[in-house]
């Protein structure tokens, strides 16, 4: 109980009230609010227990001295700059928006920091923030409300993968026309942002004495049809186990990863595996470009064997030039940005379940390409198919 049986607030409360002004980071006017007391009665518990009157727990009965004052008075300044600086943090970004942003922030953060604090660090007046409270909101506040959920669900559906060209055309797909401007002021306002893209190594081996083929890219990766050039690599993904190595063929037209391999061993076996898994899906015709770099795993007879009795040309990367094969590179990179590099995994198993949702249902079937016109590789297939039945 607080109180005792006259009214009296106890002791031991008392000082715990104080403590909260005087060590915390919160300022009288929130500490009473949180706590139902009326802030002159809080102001005044404060001034005696700094006057020596008030028993701390913990603390003196005797007044306060010069230096004791002075300690005191630097700690509350402390707190002080750590509490702008955490606002700062979420909020600075409304800085450079007008008074009705930085409103709306205020009032998203009111329950982590006092209004007051909010607004001078917001650089608002608090009577203003407490008059817009009360007014209605206009229709264009009303939809702006409603497209910063649609915004932020866009966001969660795709992965937190799209910047804001792909987020305006899945918005239009669900209904929702906005200007791709007002999209990145929301998002930078609302603080919504993509994915970070990280860096990863090359595991490119050319260090060899096999017979590479010859170059009949050259970084054109222009394509007319699906299954014209199919462009191939390794890559690899760092579990508790160990390595995870990851082999892909892709589709230049489409931009599909048309199958996959993935194993403990960087080896001959995981590309050939990937090979005859594609070959086996999309059974191409006679004459299919098959592009890689200069890996020995490419390189090896066996290998090459398998494109001859496939019917497909070979085309190798010239040595260190990432470019050559640049279209499955980036989608390493993709990967990597989008779902890797975001995960610890404990087994190669997890790794490869991740990995197999990530390409089969997103990366393929839902992950829009500005390239395709904002379609995915599954349905810029189909929209060409039907283009080509119709012709």
């Amino acid at each position: 109980m607080t109180r005792s049986s006259n009214g009296r607030y106890s002791k031991e409360f008392r000082c715990e009230a104080v403590k909260l002004v005087v060590e915390g980071s919160i300022s009288a006017y929130e500490a009473s609010r949180q706590l139902s007391l009326p802030k002159s009665t809080l102001e005044n518990w404060v001034r005696a227990f700094k006057a020596g009157k008030l028993g701390y727990i913990g603390g003196q009965q005797r007044p306060l001295t010069d230096v004791e004052h002075e300690l005191d008075r630097v700690k509350r300044e402390l707190a002080q700059v750590k509490q702008e600086r955490d606002i700062l943090k979420k909020a600075g970004r409304v800085l450079c928006e007008g008074v009705a942003a930085r409103y709306a922030v205020i009032k998203e953060l009111r329950c982590d920091y006092p209004v007051p604090e909010l607004c001078r660090t917001l650089e608002v007046s608090t009577s203003g923030y407490y008059d817009w409270l009360k007014r209605p909101d206009s229709p264009r506040q009303k939809e702006e409300a409603r497209l910063v959920i649609e915004i932020k669900a866009a966001h969660k559906r795709n992965r937190e993968t799209y910047g804001p060209e792909r987020l305006q055309n899945d918005l239009a797909e669900h209904g929702i026309q906005i200007g791709v401007h007002r999209i990145k002021r929301i998002r930078r306002v609302n603080g919504i942002r993509c994915k970070q893209v990280k860096k990863f190594k090359a595991t490119t081996n050319s260090s060899h004495s096999l017979p590479v083929a010859e170059n009949l890219l050259e970084q054109n990766f222009a394509t007319e049809a699906p299954n014209q050039v199919w462009v191939s690599d390794i890559t690899y993904i760092s579990t508790a186990e160990g390595w995870l190595y990851l082999a892909g063929h892709k589709d230049l037209f489409t931009g599909e990863v048309v199958e996959y391999a993935m194993g403990d061993r960087m080896t001959k076996n995981l590309v050939s595996q990937s090979l005859f898994r594609a070959t086996s899906a999309k059974r191409p015709a006679k004459g299919l470009i098959h592009h890689s770099d200069r890996g020995s795993q490419y390189c090896a007879l066996e290998y090459r064997k398998l494109l001859e009795q496939f019917g497909m040309q070979a085309s190798m990367s010239r040595r260190g030039n990432c470019y050559d094969n640049a279209p499955i590179e980036s989608f390493w990179g993709i990967l990597k940005n989008e779902l890797v590099h975001h995960h610890r995994y404990a087994t190669r198993q997890e790794a490869i379940r991740e990995i197999t949702e990530y390409i089969e249902i997103f990366y393929n079937r839902q992950r829009r390409q500005a390239r395709l016109g904002y379609l995915s590789p599954a349905a810029y297939e189909r929209k060409y198919l039907k283009e080509l039945q119709a012709a």
